[in-house]
């Protein structure tokens, strides 16, 4: 299981990054989302990896 927090805005990114952080559920800074550990949840973070902060649990 991951932990995901948005620390980044979602603002000025490309179209791509923001798909994705919306896609995991995140849209407002702050926000936390557990997902379940799976190559396209980890492809997901790797994305966006420089906007989340991840904790695994």
């Amino acid at each position: 299981m991951y932990q995901v927090t948005l620390v980044k805005s979602l603002i000025g990114r490309k179209p791509n990054q923001v798909k994705t952080a919306k896609a995991l559920g995140l849209t407002k800074i702050g926000q936390t989302v557990v997902k379940e550990e799976n190559e396209a949840i980890k492809g997901q973070i790797a994305t966006i990896a420089h906007m989340v902060k991840v904790v695994k649990k």
